[in-house]
Order: C-alpha cells, then structure tokens, then sequence
C-alpha cells in the first residue's frame, strides 16, 4: 500500500557529491543556518517576537498576551532573545521602575520570513486541522 504525503513532488534525486544547485558545499552556510535557528528555537520565542511586532511591549502586557507563559519562562526566553540580538530591553524612567521590549533592527529584518510563515499557516494550516478532525472522527465510527 502506497501512502501519498504531498511531499512527492519536493524530493530529488540524492547528488553524488559534486556541485549541483541542490546541495550547499560551503560549511558556513550550514553554520549561518545553526545560528539562526538557535536564536529562532525554543518554547514562546516566535509568539514573543510576534507580539512585539505591534510596538513596544511592557513585561506584564507581554505576559497576558502569551496567556498560559509563566513569568519565568517569559524572562529566560527575553534573555536569550536580547542576548542574540533580538530584542532590546528598555528602562523607562517611571516610578515605580517599568521595563519595556521592543524588536530591534535585526529582528524588524525577519519580517520576511515572518510573512512567509504567515502565508504557509494561512495555506496549510486549516487543512492539517481539518485532515485531523476527520481522522478522530473516522476513528469514532469504526
């Protein structure tokens, strides 16, 4: 029995070593490609950086937006995000103390690739929510 994934068409033939189109040969490609990914990964990093696409964001408002987040998970993902270049934490002179974060130059850079995720959520996302709700409801039937 042979399954369809929709993914037939996006193989290709594995290349021998050489130089083809397919197959990058620079290993600092793949370095670039580990750095952005690990400044990308983790729990909360890209509904952080979503959120703050719409401006500068106190940390409590941060925190009830992404409503189930604690507040330690919140505070080691910011780090991380303002330790690889992200996002920018600024005090403001108010009393009491606030705190404010906002996206800076490097991450407004992503918008990109922010809008391509949009566009495959927007394209593949209710179908894999539909392909799954049918197959619980098959399930149910049998």
């Amino acid at each position: 029995m042979k399954i369809e994934t929709g993914m037939e068409n996006n193989t290709s033939d594995v290349c021998d070593g050489g130089d083809c189109d397919s197959c990058p040969t620079d290993p600092t490609l793949l370095i670039d490609s580990k750095q952005a990914i690990h400044a990308l990964s983790g729990k909360w990093k890209l509904e952080i950086l979503f959120t703050l696409m719409h401006g500068g964001v106190r940390f409590g408002a941060l925190r009830r937006a992404l409503v189930p987040i604690t507040q330690h998970m919140l505070t080691a993902q910011l780090r991380e995000l303002e330790r690889d270049g992200l996002v920018a934490r600024k005090v403001l002179a108010e009393k009491p103390l606030q705190v404010e974060y906002e996206l800076t130059d490097s991450a407004w850079g992503l918008t990109p690739a922010f809008r391509e995720l949009l566009a495959w959520s927007k394209t593949y996302g209710p179908r894999r929510s539909a392909l799954a709700s049918e197959t619980t409801v098959g399930a149910g039937l049998a």
